[in-house]
């Protein structure tokens, strides 16, 4: 008898082992089927952005991510430009400036412009006495694409722009621009780097009027 209770025990046990096994089994191939959902990138200050789209009647891009300390809410501590056309395009400009020789100083600053109805690179002065018509943005090189926004990118480029590389784009038959200065402590391949990011994590915001 008791032989037969020793092997009922370990029966039991081999069972109880086996439910455990299936069990954990099971948990991890869920756990490992379960999709991964990034998080949507979020709009800092989007009543301003709403408001700028109704006022313009067109969708307008939010930067849901700038390399800190900027932030892009409109009318906050880094938006120094905040301009709005009589043909409804606009210019959005954030900046950091610190001044200082060496590691102290440098500079951060990121421009988003939006030409409603223009489905053409816009032209602009250059200024000084050789004054003459250029491109706004010139010099394409590659492209750059992020959540289904595919970009040109220009390296020369014009009037707030200056010595920026910028992402153009067009949707709705509006053109868009993202662009951010070459300047210390960032090097040309860093703002190729921070663009990408920014481009990836903009939040588009609609007319609601």
């Amino acid at each position: 008898m008791g032989a037969v209770r020793g092997l009922l025990t370990i029966s039991l046990l081999l069972g109880l082992c086996a439910l455990l096994a299936t069990g954990c089994s099971s948990g991890t191939k869920k756990a490992a089927a379960a999709p991964v959902v990034a998080p949507k990138p979020h709009c800092p200050g989007r009543a301003g952005w709403q408001k700028l789209a109704n006022r313009i009647k067109a969708p307008v891009y939010c930067p849901g991510w700038l390399p800190d300390p900027l932030v892009g809410d409109l009318g906050g501590q880094w938006n120094n430009i905040n301009s709005v056309s009589p043909d409804r395009s606009y210019l959005e400009s954030f900046v950091w400036q610190e001044t200082g020789g060496g590691a102290a100083g440098g500079e951060l600053h990121v421009n988003l412009r939006a030409y409603p109805g223009r489905t053409t690179i816009p032209t602009c002065r250059t200024g000084g006495v050789d004054s003459r018509n250029v491109p706004c943005f010139d010099q394409p090189t590659g492209w750059v694409t992020e959540q289904g926004i595919k970009t040109r990118m220009y390296t020369v480029n014009q009037d707030a722009d200056q010595w920026h590389v910028a992402l153009v784009w067009y949707a709705d038959g509006n053109l868009y621009t993202l662009s951010e200065h070459v300047a210390p402590p960032l090097s040309f391949d860093h703002v190729v780097r921070y663009l990408k990011v920014e481009l990836k994590d903009l939040v588009r915001i609609d007319p609601t009027d």
